[in-house]
């Protein structure tokens, strides 16, 4: 396990986290390509610099088990969706253990999992429309200063 230090604190990183380079290829949809900096970015962005160590550690929760995939991915999920509430971001990294598809789809994918019928079913230009719109409001918001 590998130990990072950021601004004064040590937090660890499971070997597990390491950047998943494949892509789904059953989906369509754009993938975000994020880091551990995009992570730190967003921490220090969203949250006090008081709350920096343990929005910190409640993230690296997530990626301990071997199961567990795209760390970075799926930490920016959480963040998203807690929207700067600590305890939200502690809600999300709990469903993310248990599966981490259930924080990835509604942050990265909201439009879409709410418009698309699971069977997918639906007007190709609608459905392209659908997922560009998910995207850019994706990319919005890890942009965000």
């Amino acid at each position: 396990m590998a130990v990072n230090r950021i601004a004064g604190i040590e937090f660890n990183v499971a070997a597990s986290c390491a950047v998943r380079s494949y892509r789904e290829k059953l989906m369509d949809q754009p993938v975000p390509d994020v880091s551990e900096n995009d992570v730190v970015r967003v921490v220090r962005r969203d949250f006090s610099p008081q709350q920096f160590g343990t929005v910190m550690a409640i993230l690296n929760e997530y990626g301990t088990e071997e199961w567990q995939r795209e760390c970075h991915r799926v930490r920016l999920a959480a963040l998203k969706l807690a929207k700067g509430n600590l305890a939200a971001v502690r809600r999300q990294i709990d469903i993310a253990k248990l599966d981490y598809r259930d924080v990835l789809a509604p942050a990265e994918y909201p439009d879409y999992m709410g418009m698309v019928p699971p069977s997918g079913k639906t007007d190709e230009s609608d459905r392209r429309k659908i997922i560009l719109s998910d995207w850019d409001q994706y990319q919005a918001w890890l942009k965000k200063e």
